[in-house]
């Protein structure tokens, strides 16, 4: 899978959970909403921390 596709997948899934947890009218419902919203935000930064790590290995002179 590509790098960008997954990226775009895991932002669209993070403004779903954003406008869920903002129409959700009890605190019960917008509590498993924030969990979502942190456990896509914790993906994203290992994604991203990876990605920056792997940076300095590409190639792009070839």
């Amino acid at each position: 899978m590509e790098p960008d596709t997954i990226m775009d997948d895991l932002a669209k899934e993070l403004n779903i959970a954003l406008k869920a947890m903002a129409k959700a009218k009890d605190v019960n419902e917008k509590e498993i909403h924030s969990r979502i919203v942190k456990n896509l935000c914790e993906s994203m930064g290992v994604f991203l921390n990876l990605a920056s790590e792997m940076m300095p290995f590409e190639d792009d002179d070839v």
